[in-house]
């Protein structure tokens, strides 16, 4: 046997492996890049339709410090211009609205909510007192006498004269027993509200024999609401929430048609309402007479009166002639 053929024939053999699968992680980032570049392209889209005040405004955006950003601090976006309180808004264009703005906005919401909030404690009160009414049976015989509504001004309790029951005696500021009732009851439910109260006296047209030398319809309204008050306060009325007691005479009728009718005579009590509260207040605070100048021998007088401090005092009596009013 020949060396060639005693040699032994080796066979190699390379296991075959398979190139490695990728995955889809290209296409994440793939899409991620065009998300980043269609973002970009909007961006730039967006800034150069932007007119310049927006432009500023953006960027005063941009510069608020982060404390001021969480707290709702002044920033420099609160400025009308490069000196503070002074110039123009530059970061307000027609539709939008500046901070300022969107405060005075909520804070008017604020207050519409309050008076809808009042409004339905009025209502409520009202509902009270009818209720007290017709279950008390001496109140309820003079029903037809009481008109209760909301006004403008609040919620309105209205006593009216009748012919044949007057609420005072005749031209003279003496409750009646039955007013005195009346008046006391309503006292007791005034206090379940925060409101104050006005009280206004009403007579009719019909006038005193004299004429307006010395006590008049002025007068009398007047000492009938100042009387009034006193009843509404023993009936348990806290003093301090009267506001404001005025005579008014025969100058606000209550049917127009008939100045002598008795339903004019009447007390007109209004619980008030926040905003007609604070237009009374107003008056008060612009005062047309210097009082550091105002000197008289009786001024301190007339001012406890006013105050009521020290009781009015009594009406004179009626005169000759002078008819049930």
């Amino acid at each position: 046997m020949s060396e060639k053929e005693e040699r032994p024939i080796v066979v190699k053999r390379r296991a075959r492996s398979a190139h490695g699968h990728h995955g889809g992680a290209w296409k994440i980032a793939y899409a991620d890049f065009m998300t980043a570049m269609m973002a970009f392209f909007l961006l730039m889209w967006l800034l150069s339709s932007a007119t310049s005040k927006e432009l500023t405004g953006i960027a005063e955006y941009f510069r608020t410090p982060l404390m001021v950003a969480l707290t709702g601090g002044r920033n420099a976006a609160d400025n009308s211009g490069v000196i503070p309180g002074g110039g123009t808004d530059t970061t307000r264009t027609d539709g939008q609205q500046s901070r300022g703005d969107q405060v005075r906005s909520r804070q008017a919401m604020s207050a519409e909510l309050a008076e809808r909030a009042e409004a339905h404690r009025l209502r409520e009160l009202k509902s009270r007192i009818e209720k007290a009414i017709e279950s008390n049976p001496t109140l309820k015989q003079f029903r037809k006498q009481l008109l209760i509504d909301v006004t403008t001004e609040g919620l309105r309790i209205q006593i009216v004269d009748d012919q044949n029951r007057p609420m005072f005696a005749n031209a003279s500021a003496q409750v009646q027993p039955y007013m005195r009732d009346i008046l006391r009851e309503i006292g007791k439910s005034l206090n379940d509200v925060p409101n104050r109260i006005s009280l206004s006296g009403h007579t009719d047209a019909t006038a005193y024999a004299q004429g307006d030398k010395s006590y008049s319809n002025w007068e009398l309204s007047a000492d009938r609401a100042n009387a009034s008050r006193r009843e509404l306060i023993a009936g348990g009325l806290d003093g301090e929430k009267v506001l404001r007691v005025v005579g008014l005479a025969s100058t606000v009728p209550l049917d127009r048609d008939n100045a002598y009718n008795p339903i004019n005579r009447r007390i007109s009590i209004i619980v008030l309402n926040r905003r007609a509260e604070q237009s009374v207040k107003q008056e008060a605070d612009q005062p047309t007479i210097d009082a550091a100048n105002a000197r008289g021998a009786g001024s301190d007088a007339v001012n406890a009166v006013i105050n009521g401090e020290l009781p009015a005092p009594p009406a004179p009596p009626a005169a000759p002639g002078a008819a049930m009013r």
